[in-house]
């Protein structure tokens, strides 16, 4: 079924717009929770934590582009989750390693930060990822939106782990020096 008619069955109110998501996106949903959280049963109710999010957003949001929609809602919940049950301790997991990588290139706390600035940063990340080669682009989607490992993203493009772990390496110096540009400082 085509987005278009999933996004008219939730402004109809109709609950198989659910069931249809779940079909379709389903699979995607599971695979950004698990990535993040590393547990089957927390993923499944993060996903369906975003099915309920969708429920109650759509109407009156229409959103563009449906299934990018879904994956920041579940990415959003599953982070959510992560700092809740990881909130007393430190550990060295994949989620932190993933994370404290971008802390070089990207300022942390958003507490720290008004919304426009939070904006103006976003937009800042969005033109420096605009101007990366498109393979670069499209690795550092899949380590820090997706959160994929390195060797999964090697599997995929068919590089080498070493490859993958330069390109992150050269697109995290890229996007700091680009957003120092900006006037933003680590």
């Amino acid at each position: 079924m085509d987005d278009d008619r999933i996004l008219d069955m939730f402004f109809n109110r109709d609950e198989g717009a659910i069931t249809a998501t779940s079909e379709k996106y389903g699979a995607y949903c599971h695979s950004i929770s698990l990535n993040i959280l590393y547990d089957k049963s927390d993923a499944e109710e993060c996903v369906n934590d975003t099915y309920m999010r969708a429920w109650e957003a759509i109407p009156p949001k229409r959103p563009t582009v449906f299934r990018v929609y879904l994956g920041k809602i579940i990415r959003n919940l599953s982070l959510d989750k992560y700092k809740w049950k990881n909130r007393k301790k430190r550990s060295a997991d994949e989620t932190v390693k993933l994370f404290s990588e971008l802390d070089e290139a990207i300022p942390g706390g958003a507490s720290t930060y008004e919304e426009y600035e939070n904006s103006e940063i976003n937009t800042a990340i969005n033109a420096s990822l605009r101007s990366m080669t498109k393979d670069a682009r499209m690795v550092f989607i899949r380590r820090y939106f997706f959160a994929e490992t390195v060797a999964d993203i090697a599997k995929r493009f068919g590089l080498t782990e070493s490859n993958v772990k330069t390109t992150l390496f050269r697109a995290r110096k890229k996007l700091k020096a680009d957003l120092e540009m900006e006037g933003v400082f680590v």
